[in-house]
């Protein structure tokens, strides 16, 4: 992967070099908070720094007489037009029209790739994502989840981290049990049993929990399998100690295949499907405490009683503890149920140290916001576990609205109780859904309005991106060699217009954009990036046809012709770079 120029990373250098000029005594870590960005207002200029106003205290001076020093030594730089104090101790700077320019030729040749950064210098990273029990096909909740980790995973690749995608399986605790029990049901069915499915659900422990229509093949399946054989006779409830195991691998198993193929129709491919059952039973979990244990961070003791309420079923007695306060957590938390069994957060510090023991140097997960809670105490013991070397990141994923003609969409008979993953796929498709799902920030609740994501206009912002791709290749089409190489030598200086100009200076943001929406773990900002390069766009667009001399294609202005079709070439790429961030196909042309 080759690195693109972020011009604002470029520029901080000489930046960083003037300040050095002007104050020889200036220790360096003052210079770490010195920053490039663009400005609140384009009006201002190309960009901003920071750069006198979070070091004024280390060299005891004022900000706004630094400012003006260091816009000074600025302005003799060759890719500054001019540098201007701002405010408390800002500096703007505007770019040369030749510097911004020369920049195109990148752009082409990089293709696809321009936006590659080594800012995450190879750093192993783990991305779990999804991660929903194995025991009904994804709903909507679980979509916006995957959409988030696996743009977010795609993000990193793209900025220089060496990414592994994952997939947990929570296969080992009383939801799958549940689901055996329930699968049972749908293969007493298929067998043709008397049994009612209310005298079922009274023989179950804590009832029939999964009674959706998705059930019915698995219990066919186990007929074929198995006939009659785990049935008493008559096709009645058996001794569950006969069949449940057999019956929960099959019904996992048969969950899971149905899961990937959610996953495949959504674009998502993970690299790891970790299962939490063969954890436990290769004894990872014991490992884990025992790495605790050593550490002296497990004990035996009583927990004081929840706050507020009190449970029924609380009561004071001795647990197996992990000491997490020590970690910045509220309490210490148990590790072992009274029964002696491990609790879920046990299972789950298995399942990091697992990441960790095999050479993961970073660890992001991707959770629903009603887990939020769950957040410090994984967080606690994974920084035990690793003392503190490798970090543990958690993004939140607010619930999903579907809405259609304004109103809240009924549920899924299939599913039972709620919206599939498929069904929204059935109705707008791959493109639409994945990107809506990154049109708002992950932790903030969102309405997926059916009507709207196929809707062909501005407020869409899907078609609104894609139409943008699409006129770019409209354009490319009508040449004779529209390829990165030929457009990439061709000569610039008719790119003079405010309308050109701001959409290169769009493009030339493209790499920042992905290094800061890498290291804020934000890939929602992709979204709102590409919106505003079709935006800009779209007014180039529509001045030409208010202004002929602004076409794209002039036949008795071939050089013009030839830097505004550089121009396209380039705007088509980080549209296309864009889209392979999120996991979204660009269109080649409108229907």
């Amino acid at each position: 992967m080759t690195a693109s120029e972020n011009i604002f990373a470029t520029l901080r250098l000489p930046v960083l070099a003037a300040l050095r000029e002007l104050l020889p005594e200036l220790p360096e870590e003052a210079l770490a908070r010195v920053q490039m960005e663009p400005p609140r207002d384009p009006a201002h200029g190309d960009m901003a720094t920071n750069a006198a106003l979070v070091v004024a205290k280390a060299a005891r001076q004022a900000p706004p007489k630094l400012a003006a020093a260091l816009a000074e030594k600025l302005s003799a730089l060759p890719e500054v037009e001019s540098a201007a104090p701002a405010g408390p101790g800002f500096v703007n700077l505007r770019l040369r029209e030749d510097f911004l320019r020369a920049r195109l030729p990148e752009v082409l040749l990089a293709g696809n790739d321009y936006g590659n950064s080594s800012l995450g210098g190879g750093v192993r990273v783990n991305v779990e994502y999804v991660s929903a029990n194995p025991t009904g096909p994804m709903h909507v909740g679980h979509c916006r989840g995957a959409v988030v980790g696996d743009a977010l995973a795609n993000l990193l690749a793209k900025a220089g981290w060496a990414v592994t995608k994952e997939y947990y399986v929570n296969d080992a605790g009383a939801q799958v049990q549940a689901l055996a029990y329930a699968a049972y049901w749908r293969y007493l069915q298929a067998l043709g049993t008397t049994l009612t499915e209310e005298e079922y659900a009274a023989m179950v422990p804590g009832g029939l929990q999964y009674r959706g229509e998705y059930l019915i093949p698995v219990g066919e399946a186990l007929r074929d399998r198995f006939g009659d054989r785990y049935a008493a006779p008559g096709a009645g409830f058996a001794d569950p100690s006969l069949w449940l195991d057999t019956v929960r691998e099959f019904a996992v198993a048969a969950m899971m295949v149905s899961i990937r193929e959610d996953l495949a129709a959504l674009g998502v491919a993970q690299d790891v499907f970790l299962s939490e059952r063969a954890l436990v039973a290769d004894g990872a979990v014991a490992r884990a405490i025992a790495t605790l244990d050593a550490k002296g961070l497990i004990y035996e003791g009583v927990l004081e009683p929840p706050k507020g309420k009190l449970p029924e079923d609380w009561e004071a007695r001795p647990q197996t503890l992990f000491r997490a306060t020590r970690f910045g957590d509220d309490v210490d938390r148990p590790l072992r149920k009274s029964d002696g069994s491990n609790t879920y957060f046990a299972n789950d510090i298995a399942c990091h140290a697992d990441k960790v023991a095999r050479g993961e140097q970073a660890l992001i997960d991707v959770w629903g916001a009603d887990h939020g809670g769950y957040v410090p105490r994984m967080q606690a013991a994974v920084k035990a576990l690793t003392d503190g070397q490798v970090p543990l990141e958690v993004v939140l994923c607010q619930i999903v609205h579907v809405l259609k003609d304004g109103q809240p969409v009924r549920m899924s008979k299939r599913a039972g109780t709620y919206i599939t993953l498929r069904d929204l796929i059935d109705e707008v498709g791959r493109d639409a859904v994945r990107f809506t799902m990154l049109t708002r920030k992950s932790d903030a609740q969102m309405e997926f309005d059916l009507d709207k994501v196929v809707e062909q206009s501005r407020e869409n912002p899907v078609f609104y991106v894609q139409y943008a791709h699409a006129r770019c290749r409209s354009v490319l089409r009508q040449v004779e060699d529209p390829s990165a190489g030929s457009l990439a030598e061709a000569p610039l200086d008719s790119l003079t217009d405010p309308a050109e100009l701001a959409l290169l200076r769009r493009i030339l943001a493209w790499p920042r954009t992905v290094e800061a929406a890498a290291a804020a773990r934000e890939p929602h900002r992709i979204a709102f990036f590409l919106h505003d390069l079709a935006s800009d766009f779209h007014i180039l667009w529509n001045r030409g046809r208010e202004d002929s001399t602004l076409r794209f294609i002039r036949t008795e202005e071939p050089a013009a012709t030839r830097a505004r079709l550089a121009l396209v070439g380039a705007t088509a790429a980080v549209i296309r770079s864009g889209l392979a961030v999120m996991g979204v196909e660009p269109v080649e042309e409108m229907r």
